[in-house]
C-alpha cells in the first residue's frame, strides 16, 4: 500500500482534520501494535504497509508483557497529546481497521492468534456511538 494512499484512509476514517493528526495516530499506534507482533505475522504485514509505517512497526519498543485491548488504548492515549481514552479508541480503530484491510483476511487471522483475546474489536472502523 502506498504511503498516500494508506494515510489518506487513515483520516478519512479518523474524521481528522489534517494528514499530520492521522500521521500522528498512525504511528503511535503501530508501534504499539509491533511490540505485540513477532515473527512472520510481523514481517509480512510490515511488508504490505508502506515503508514509514513498517519501520515503525518492525522496530518498536519492547512490550514487557502483552496490553490486553483496554490497556492498548490506554497506552495510546498516554502517548499521543492531550488523547482521552475515547479519543484514543477512536485513533486505534482508525488505524487498525486500515491495517486490517492492507492484510487481509488470513494474515489477519494469524495476527489475532498472537493477540490477546478481543482485539478484533480493536481492528474495526470506529463507530459513533
Amino acid at each position: 500500500m502506498r504511503w498516500d494512499a494508506f494515510l489518506d484512509a487513515v483520516e478519512e476514517r479518523g474524521e481528522y482534520p489534517s494528514q499530520q493528526e492521522a500521521d500522528r495516530a498512525a504511528r503511535v499506534v503501530l508501534a504499539l501494535l509491533g511490540a505485540h507482533l513477532v515473527g512472520e505475522e510481523r514481517a509480512e504485514l510490515a511488508a504490505r504497509l508502506p515503508e514509514t509505517y513498517a519501520v515503525i512497526l518492525l522496530n518498536p519498543l519492547q512490550a514487557a508483557e502483552p496490553l490486553d485491548p483496554a490497556r492498548f488504548v490506554r497506552a495510546t492515549a498516554a502517548w499521543i497529546e492531550g488523547a482521552t481514552e475515547e479519543t484514543a479508541k477512536w485513533d486505534v480503530g482508525a488505524v487498525l481497521s486500515v491495517v486490517a484491510d492492507a492484510a487481509g483476511a488470513d494474515l489477519m487471522r494469524r495476527i489475532l492468534l498472537q493477540l490477546p483475546p478481543e482485539y478484533d474489536l480493536l481492528f474495526g472502523a470506529p463507530q459513533h456511538v
